[in-house]
């Protein structure tokens, strides 16, 4: 079995980010994970940091690498 994390070809970065999304009006977009695509794009390698115990949806959004980047390189809260 592969590592289920597999780097994206050309950056570290995953392909997609995975939210959790309640069944609520307005609901906050919860990040619980990432996504990369096989190499052959037949199909994804999900990796969750938590499972939701409330209903919803899963939602994969493609990832962004130039918004990412400059997140990455933002100082943190300085204060």
């Amino acid at each position: 079995m592969t590592d289920k994390t597999q780097k994206n070809e050309t950056t570290d970065y995953p392909d997609y980010r995975v939210y959790h999304v309640p069944e609520e009006k307005n609901a906050f977009w919860t990040r619980i994970g990432a996504a990369w695509n096989h190499k052959d794009n037949e199909g994804l390698n999900i990796e969750l940091d938590l499972i939701p115990y409330r209903t919803g949806r899963i939602v994969l959004r493609k990832l962004d690498l130039e918004k990412e980047k400059e997140r990455k390189q933002a100082p943190e809260n300085q204060e």
